[in-house]
């Protein structure tokens, strides 16, 4: 910025293992987000690496990334992020248009996501006609109907109230441990952090320590 130097991150070096629940702890302007914006290789790196099933992330130009995320990565955010003109089935079942799946399947599959998160009669209600609690449980049927491997979650649960935030945590986890997914989420609540296996502590753009709260077997990813 200008003639300064801001450093977002700095000597980050880690690994997480398929199908592990990872956490980056951390408060606001701690660069975990940044951080996982490198993994999902929505930025990238000034130096160093990002590796995931062993392909180069930061590397890859940005159809190449695309492809990547299309085929291997799901996300889930703090604001949802729906489109407003679609309904609940619609927004789920998007991923799919991308992969070429004809409608009729889309449909049935976007069906049962909804049915599993809940939601099977709100079906064809519009964002704004569901509360948040509501809007978050379809960005999740959303973020996980294509069965990626790897699902982010930046501050899932940041906008709702605690009693929803139990649900949604408890949704995610569920749903990614019967698939065996990666799951990695950004938060600043050290009890969203107790969900996970691994939590990375993050502060001032570093790595302050890492805390294995149980570890699960798999390969590095």
């Amino acid at each position: 910025m200008g003639d300064e130097k801001v450093v977002a991150l700095n000597d980050v070096s880690f690994a997480i293992e398929k199908g592990e629940f990872c956490c980056l702890l951390g408060t606001s302007g701690s660069g975990k987000s940044t951080l996982l914006n490198l993994m999902a290789g929505l930025e990238k790196p000034t130096r160093g690496e990002v590796l995931i099933k062993g392909k180069h992330i930061e590397k890859m130009t940005e159809k190449q990334l695309a492809v990547f995320r299309r085929n291997y990565v799901g996300f889930v955010f703090q604001s949802y992020n729906l489109l407003p003109t679609l309904t609940a089935l619609e927004n789920v079942s998007l991923p799919l248009v991308f992969k070429g799946i004809p409608k009729s399947i889309r449909d049935k599959r976007a069906f049962e996501m909804l049915k599993a998160v809940g939601l099977e009669k709100r079906l064809k209600h519009k964002p704004n006609q569901m509360s948040g609690g509501q809007q978050q449980r379809v960005s999740i049927a959303r973020a996980f109907i294509s069965k990626p491997e790897i699902v982010f979650a930046d501050e899932p649960t940041g906008n709702l109230d605690s009693k929803t935030t139990i649900e949604v945590m408890n949704l995610i986890t569920t749903i990614s441990r019967k698939n065996n997914q990666t799951l990695i989420i950004v938060t600043h609540d050290i009890e969203i952090a107790e969900y996970a296996d691994k939590i990375i502590h993050v502060k001032d753009g570093n790595i302050e320590k890492i805390v294995e709260v149980k570890k699960n077997k798999g390969d590095a990813i």
